[in-house]
């Protein structure tokens, strides 16, 4: 069995070392376990960050004095070897950050309650030091729980989302070579199937596609934007089909890291994909203008099918491409 303990490890003392932390220690808190010119991504307004003091005085730091009481309330955590590269052992860790909302962030404004923001989180570790890191946070499940969610529209449903049915996202201990590899190479099969789809001369149908790769009771737990789905055929009706039809153009960029490890396997590209938006999406009109997604999905395999998938995509870097800054069309309220 390939052993990921001392990785794990790392990234778990890491994230001790945050749980605490406050605004003014956690610069010292990211050194002790991200080296000092490690790369750090994160998404709009964050973007990329270099060494723990950007990354504290960028994220952390404004985070950490809005949020009150901060947990890492963790679903998902696996390891595995870069399928794409040479690059090392990465760690994936997923869930949502549980605090009390009382000083306003981003320009959201507090509500003194309790919210759930969901977090999917990628680090590179070498030599016991996290050398590279990309934090994904969903602002738009923020601001929707808090009564300001900017945008006309969600073809899905919009809820705080839960871990895996089975309870099992959390692979502290070594897993089944195997059972990996089954993980990868299905999420290899759905790409593939995804590809061959988009360049055949006759096209299965959605669901003869899908239905290849994925349980008919799939959950596809999207990003606020576009939201949650259950069942093949609800997927094909509230997001591929929008996704399909409404943007074009699309052009894949690739992925940073793709692995799996047990039955959880996961990918995030830098952006994974450029697009132009061509119909109404997410309720907004037509912008005729390329732009990025930067995504992760995290899978969970239920025998020979993709049972479950979690996605995060940097919908405000996507959406301040096209002209639409989110964060400076927040209204100012009174403090």
């Amino acid at each position: 069995m390939t052993d990921f303990s001392r990785a794990k490890a790392c990234v778990q003392a890491h994230h001790a070392a945050l749980a605490g932390a406050s605004a003014d220690t956690v610069a010292s808190a990211l050194a002790q376990h991200l080296s000092v010119d490690a790369t750090w991504r994160g998404m709009h307004p964050f973007h990329v960050q270099s060494g723990p003091e950007a990354v504290a005085q960028t994220f952390w730091q404004p985070l950490l004095t809005a949020m009150s009481r901060l947990q890492r309330r963790e679903d998902v955590f696996f390891a595995g070897k870069n399928h794409l590269s040479e690059a090392g052992t990465w760690v994936a860790s997923m869930g949502h950050f549980m605090a009390l909302f009382d000083a306003p962030f981003l320009g959201i404004q507090p509500t003194g309650k309790i919210v759930m923001l969901r977090y999917a989180e990628f680090s590179r570790v070498e030599d016991n030091r996290i050398v590279d890191q990309a934090l994904f946070v969903d602002l738009l499940h923020l601001m929707a729980q808090v009564g300001q969610y900017p945008l006309p529209g969600m073809t899905g449903a919009q809820l705080v989302q839960p871990g895996p049915m089975t309870h099992d996202g959390l692979l502290r201990d070594p897993q089944d070579p195997h059972e990996s590899e089954k993980t990868l190479d299905l999420i290899e099969q759905m790409i593939s199937s995804i590809d061959q789809a988009n360049s055949a001369k006759n096209p299965p149908t959605p669901r003869q596609e899908l239905a290849l790769n994925w349980l008919d009771d799939m959950v596809w737990w999207g990003p606020t934007g576009i939201g949650a789905t259950y069942t093949i055929d609800r997927y094909i009706e509230q997001h591929q089909k929008p996704f399909r039809t409404q943007l074009g153009a699309r052009q894949f960029n690739g992925h940073i890291c793709r692995m799996a490890e047990g039955t959880y396997g996961g990918f995030f590209g830098w952006a994974n994909l450029t697009m132009e938006c061509t119909g109404p999406y997410m309720g907004l009109p037509p912008s005729g203008k390329k732009a990025d997604m930067r995504v992760v999905d995290i899978y969970r395999r239920d025998g020979d099918k993709l049972a479950e998938n979690w996605v995060f995509i940097d919908m405000l870097h996507f959406l301040n491409m096209q002209g639409l800054d989110v964060l400076a069309q927040l209204p100012v309220r009174a403090r």
